[in-house]
This record gives structure tokens, sequence and C-alpha cells, in this order.
């Protein structure tokens, strides 16, 4: 997560106005400064800080805010995230340190689909199953490990095409679908995917999930986690550590998926984050 990879991510993503080339600088240098952001601070971006000595409790838009015994801390901002955020920083002598952080907005690309329905699954039986794989995801969600991932800089777990961008959105017959919560990597089922960095297992699916099909999810500390989906098998277990640039699995079509790719997403707790903020733009395919 170097500032020049996010500054280099946000120009490929194409941030509207001066989110890419400026916005980004003016909120970490200008308005942060005692936090020590460095990240974007964009809808979708993350940023990784340093707590103010003396801070007993860390808080963004009143929600506490874990940090490390370095004082180092991790925040993110949802696809849809607010135009500004509020971090604040209690310290042991009764005093406050508060900024207001601007997040800059993105465009999303929005595509109307009038003659396909939502769901192409039979309803009764996704109804049926739904809710078990929610609560299996939930679950794994919920648990927290003491990995250090989060502090690395983060690889692409496969190169190649990519074929639909974080935050896209259809509307199907008028009714609108979930927001494209990753991306989507096209290539061949049987390429192997790589751990993009240090984690802990908390789901390898066991059957294949109804949308997500082979689902793994792999932890990397401080609330940040990863989500596989569409994989042709998982080669590794729930509590399993991995470690960045380790085989975790291979592509598929596995769920509901029109070809072999992979869908890699992020989320920080409730906000789910651009893998092009995080990972940087697409090297060259292998």
């Amino acid at each position: 997560m170097k500032p020049g990879r996010l500054a280099a991510a946000a120009l490929a993503i194409g941030l509207p106005g001066n989110a890419a080339a400026g916005q980004q600088s003016r909120p970490v240098a200008a308005q942060v400064d005692r936090f020590g952001l460095t990240g974007l601070l964009v809808q979708g971006g993350i940023a990784t800080g340093t707590a103010p000595r003396g801070t007993t409790l860390l808080s963004l838009n009143g929600m506490p805010v874990s940090f490390a015994a370095d004082r180092r801390f991790l925040i993110a901002f949802d696809r849809d995230a607010a135009p500004t955020a509020t971090l604040v920083a209690r310290l042991a002598d009764g005093g406050e340190i508060r900024r207001t952080l601007a997040i800059a907005p993105r465009a999303w690309d929005i595509s109307r689909l009038n003659t396909l329905p939502k769901y192409p699954v039979p309803r009764p039986e996704f109804d049926r199953v739904r809710p078990g794989e929610l609560a299996q995801i939930n679950a794994a969600r919920a648990m927290r490990s003491d990995s250090q991932g989060w502090r690395q800089t983060f690889l692409w777990p496969v190169t190649g095409r990519i074929s639909t961008l974080f935050g896209s959105q259809r509307i199907y017959r008028g009714e609108p679908g979930a927001y494209h919560s990753g991306i989507d990597i096209a290539r061949p089922t049987g390429t192997i995917v790589l751990a993009p960095a240090d984690g802990v297992v908390i789901l390898a699916a066991a059957t294949p999930f109804t949308l997500e099909g082979n689902l793994l999810m792999i932890d990397h500390g401080m609330g940040l986690n990863t989500a596989f989906m569409h994989l042709s098998r998982i080669d590794v277990r729930p509590g399993q550590q991995v470690r960045r640039g380790q085989p975790v699995g291979a592509v598929g079509r596995s769920g509901r998926a029109t070809g072999p790719h992979l869908h890699w997403s992020l989320k920080w707790r409730d906000a789910r984050i651009d893998p092009l903020l995080i990972a940087g733009p697409m090297p060259a395919a292998d």
C-alpha cells in the first residue's frame, strides 16, 4: 500500500476531477498530518496511519478502530461512503484530536439489462439455501486473527484481463442488483491463485455456494479480509495460516459465473474496498 502505487491505481481507474492527481494528497498531507495517514481517501479506498502518542481510543465515525502496539492502524471507505468521515483520537490526558476527512467521490459503471431477471436461479431453491450460506459468510467475517498481512504490500492473486471493475452495477428490468463488490480477472480454469498477503483462512466452502461457488476467505488482521469466488478448487483449510504468494486454490467457474474467472473482493469491517487501490495497476500476465 505504498503511496506511489496508490496514486498510479487512482490514475488507472479514472477518479473524477483532481482525485487521482491532487485530492488524495491534500487530505492526507494537510488535514490528517497528526495521524500520519498514507493512502487514498476515496470511495473504495484504504489508508494506514499512526495514532498520536497517548491515544487510548481511536474511532472513525464513532466506531472504535483497533491500533497495534506501535500505534499503527488501518481504515477504509465503502464504495458508497459519505463525502466526509471523522477520525478521532482520545488521549490519556483527557484531550482529543479530531480530523474531518474529505472522501473523494467516484463515477461507477452502471448498465441496464431490461431483458434479464435479477436472479437466474430457481427462486424457491435460492431462498431455501441462501440464508445458511450468508450465515457462514457473516460468521467468517466476525472472526479476528492477529495476522500482520494488513501491513504488507498486497500482490495480485492472479494476473490477467480485468473483465469487471469494482463498483459496477447492473439494473435488471428496473430492479437494481448489488454493485460488484470486487474485481473479476479472466483466466483459464486451473490457473493457480496466490494469497495476496499473509493471513488466516476463515472460510473454505465445503460445497459450492449458490452465487459464490467455491468460496475462500482469508483474514489479514485489523478487520481486513479477502474473498475469492468461483474457484475450481480450494487448497487450504479453515484455520490455516497462509503466506503472501502462497498457492491457495485455482480459478474456476463454480457458482453464478458465465466463464472461468477469479472474483477477488476485499472488505474492512462493513466497507468494501477496490482491489486496484491496494494492489496497484495490474501487471502483465505470466
